[in-house]
Formats: C-alpha cells, structure tokens, sequence
C-alpha cells in the first residue's frame, strides 16, 4: 500500500500545484460524480464503496465533503450534465469525451482527468447470416449506448469505412438504436424484438457470449490495429481550477482504486459482483476476465488520437488537437500516453 500512498500524494499535489496563484474561494461541499454500468467502471465502483474520495479530501483538510454518485446509460446524457452543471465529473468512451472537447474550446473548456482502462469491445449478434459487417441488413438492429457519438458508434463508424470504402462511414448507422448495456443485452437476448446485434463492453459482452447462439462480429482492437483506451473522466477547466483539493482528491482515489485492482484481482472480482449486484457472471467468470491481458485498469491514455483523427477527417469534430496532451489537464501530461 506504500506504493499507492506515494502516487495519491503525488497526484493530490500535482493538482493542488494547478490551482495555485488562483483567487482564493471555497471549494465545492458536494462533488457530483457520474459513471456507466459494466466492468469497465470498476474503478469508479470501488472509489464509491471505499469512499476513496472523502479519504483523500480529508487528509487534504477538507473533511465535510459529501460525493453524490449517479448512474448515466451513456456518456452524451453526462456531457448534458456537465454543461447544465448538475455534474462535476463525466465518465465515459473516447467519442463523447471528445466530442465535447471540440465544441467546449471556446467556453466551459472541457479537457480529461485521465483514461481509467483499456478494453476491447465486442459487437455480438444472435444472426447466424451475419459473419462480417457487411452481411447485416435492413432486418437487423445494432443497440449502443448513443446513436453516433458513443465510442461504440464511432468504432462501427471507422469499421464502416474499413469494409466499405472511404466516405461510407455512416453505412450502418441506420441500423443502430441507442439503448444502455444491460437493456440491450436484455433486447437481444430475448430473440423476440428488432434488436439483434449488441456493440458492448465487458462483462456484457463475455455474458452475452456464453449463449450458443450468440457470436463475435468484431473486436475494436481488430478495427484500431492494436489496444486502446475505452473510458476516460473528464470535467471542465473551471471545476478544475477552483476547487484543485477536490480535483486532486478525486485523482488520487481514483489511482489508488487502481491499484486495488492491479493488486488483487479475485478481491476487485469479488467487490465488482457486491457492489453491482451483476447475476449473469459468477467470481469465476470476473475472475477470468480481468485477468485477460487484453483488459488493463490504467490511467495512461492510448490510441487516443486514432479517434480523434479519425473524428476529425469525417467532422464529427471541427478542431483537432496537436497532441492527446492538448486534451487532458496536465496531471496526465507526463503518462507515456498516445
């Protein structure tokens, strides 16, 4: 535990650094934090369960805050909240991240705390016809978390224009319906509805797998030629600049729940089906996954700028940044990120 005591100093303090010479105010009482459903958030799960945050906020003599938890289906919802103010802290894939990057630069200046994992994610299907993208038709729905923006529409998107050629990005976007994880899975395993492909995550995806009649279409590492990051946190350079014990609380909790799991990952296993109440996977199942080499809890970025570049060349975005480092505060600047 030394090890994480070292990095949650080091991250309280980085950002305390960021807000120093800034006018002296009150920081936030109540700190507003958003996450998905899955795997994926585990992080987030355990800050919530451990009360990670209100740890490291009092050790930096902040003692009466209160964190406000909420649960969001997809990362768009969130980006309506963080620009009403209802929400300090997104939580979510590249594409709304980024999205509201480039269209806050001018105003509330959204930028990144840090990724929270990398993880492949599957688009499944329950029709024997389809083998490829190509093979899916009018009859066939494609359930995500956001029509579009979601980092599932904007994968699909890129592996529309893999198999079909350039400018036919939005090929299967007809196709797609937006609906949380755990509703899809639901819809696409009830083989009744329209719906009968799901782009998911982790544990969904492993659940939805274990029926024979459900198969594997794609991988998003196969699409981005390698590993990548999936989730990220993000809020805007204002919270980030007044309330820098808050900020660097929130970072430090979030390493240390990190670590938690890189330390033990049959105990994160067991807290993960606690804490979510997840009744499709069993400790072995957990287990097992987070043990794939393919799943890495980490705050480092990576292949970020593949989603952005891509997002930029066909306007989803109308800036580009110069580098992944132009798009997260600069606690992450000296992560080995790409």
């Amino acid at each position: 535990m030394q090890g994480t005591k070292t990095i949650a100093g080091a991250c309280l303090a980085l950002a305390m650094l960021a807000g120093a010479g800034a006018p002296a105010r009150a920081e936030v009482t109540e700190l507003r934090v958003a996450q998905q459903p899955g795997i994926s958030y585990l992080s987030l799960l355990v800050m919530q369960d451990r009360k990670l945050v209100e740890k490291h906020a009092k050790a930096a003599g902040l003692d009466e805050l209160k964190v406000t938890w909420s649960t969001f289906a997809g990362g768009n919802v969130m980006n309506d909240a963080l620009l009403s103010g209802v929400l300090h802290f997104a939580s979510g894939g590249v594409g709304p991240m980024v999205t509201m990057w480039a269209r806050t630069q001018k105003n509330l200046k959204v930028k990144a705390v840090s990724a929270i994992n990398s993880m492949p994610l599957y688009l499944t299907t329950r029709n024997p016809a389809v083998k490829t993208i190509k093979d899916f038709t009018p009859k066939d729905k494609i359930a995500l978390p956001a029509v579009r923006v979601s980092i599932q529409a904007v994968t699909l998107q890129m592996a529309a224009e893999q198999a079909f050629g350039e400018g036919q990005q939005n090929r299967l976007d007809p196709l797609t319906v937006s609906l949380s994880h755990p509703d899809a899975m639901t819809a696409m395993l009830s083989r009744s509805g329209e719906v009968t492909a799901h782009f998911t995550s982790p544990p969904f995806q492993e659940a939805e797998l274990r029926e024979p009649d459900v198969h594997r279409v794609l991988s998003s590492y196969e699409v981005l030629g390698g590993p990548a990051t999936f989730n990220l946190v993000w809020t805007t350079q204002k919270f980030h600049d007044e309330n820098p014990k808050v900020y660097g609380a929130f970072l430090a909790a979030l390493q240390e729940a990190t670590d938690l799991i890189n330390q033990d990952k049959k105990q994160a296993a067991r807290e993960y089906l606690r804490i979510s109440g997840d009744k499709r996977n069993s400790l072995e199942d957990i287990v097992k996954l987070l043990e794939n080499p393919e799943i890495v809890y980490t705050l480092t970025p990576n292949n970020v700028m593949k989603y952005v570049d891509f997002m930029h060349k066909v306007g989803s975005i109308k800036v580009r940044p110069d580098s992944w480092k132009d798009m997260f505060f600069p606690n992450a600047h000296g992560l080995s990120g790409s």
